[in-house]
């Protein structure tokens, strides 16, 4: 069960990431969707889903949006809606969106077996109806049961050197695990584990997030939402004859490296798998990386727990 996963701070956590339907899709097009979603899904044996609640992030860049901001359902009730009888989910809520009224009928609605993450402002000069610190202290009052989860950002440590102390300053407002931005970047999530593995007091999981890349268009996407992509990553990419294919491998090779490193260290590393893209080739990569980081969990647990017993 992902909530005693999360409260026993188990490694190999496994999600994978969904953007609800547009807010603008009939009830049909949203059910073919949700439809087409769960076939994908089932029989996966993911802990969970994650789903996203999308906020315009054009203030963070002064760069045009490769994609289109489009409104979404909003997940929590996407999810009730369609996809509750199939899956275990994690709930992003950007609370800068909701008044504090609102904010506080949401939690009101949410049952003790909720797990939510709360996300901030996208940018320090993005307007906000309502702060993290804010939306914190209404959890505990009107929520206090219900799991809440983090999001935890890599590339902001390797400028700042400050990332593992905010996951530490969440953790004391009530957040149980976190989940990172999509990582291409190994030395900065290294560098955030090596930290993060030194402060003293209870260590939660850190759900690293990756997602493929199959397309120019798509890395131009993911360099704007702000997934800091190394030049030599980057220079593999374009010269690759099949971007896909070595995006797979990028990704596998960073999630290997820090599940095992994870472990030497005492942190509980997972993984959230997801595409940004809505190309069906990118979906369905996304499904062979998720696959493939579950054997990667599989085979290294069973390797420790031959080290382990001695063999």
């Amino acid at each position: 069960m992902l909530i005693q996963k999360i409260k026993n701070n188990e490694a190999g956590i496994l999600l994978y990431g969904l953007t609800p339907p547009k807010e603008n899709l009939t009830g049909e097009e949203t059910a073919a969707i949700a439809a087409k979603q769960i076939a994908r899904l089932e029989g996966q044996n993911i802990d969970g889903i994650v789903l996203y609640d999308l906020q315009d992030e054009s203030s963070r860049t002064n760069e045009e949006r490769p994609f289109e901001f489009i409104k979404t359902t909003p997940p929590e009730t996407y999810y009730e809606t369609y996809l509750k009888k199939h899956f275990k989910a994690v709930i992003y809520k950007a609370v800068g969106k909701y008044d504090e009224p609102e904010f506080c009928e949401f939690l009101r609605h949410q049952q003790e077996d909720f797990i939510c993450v709360f996300v901030g402002a996208s940018s320090k000069s993005q307007e906000v109806k309502l702060r993290l610190d804010e939306a914190y202290a209404l959890k505990a009052k009107f929520a206090p049961n219900i799991t809440l989860g983090g999001i935890c950002i890599p590339e902001r440590h390797a400028s700042k050197l400050d990332e593992h102390l905010k996951v530490a300053h969440k953790s004391e407002k009530g957040c149980e695990f976190f989940i990172t931005q999509a990582v291409y970047n190994l030395e900065n999530a290294k560098k955030f584990i090596d930290d993060y593995a030194k402060l003293e007091g209870k260590k939660c999981p850190i759900i690293f997030t990756f997602t493929p890349c199959g397309s120019a268009k798509t890395l131009l996407f993911m360099k704007w939402l702000g997934i800091n992509i190394p030049p030599n990553f980057e220079e593999r990419l374009n010269a690759s004859e099949n971007i896909l294919q070595t995006s797979l491998n990028l990704c596998l090779e960073i999630f290997n490296f820090l599940y095992k490193y994870g472990l030497a260290k005492g942190i509980s590393v997972g993984a959230n798998v997801e595409s940004v893209s809505n190309r069906k080739v990118e979906i369905e990569a996304s499904i062979t990386l998720l696959k493939q980081i579950q054997e990667i969990i599989a085979k290294t647990n069973t390797a420790y727990h031959w080290i382990g017993a001695g063999v």
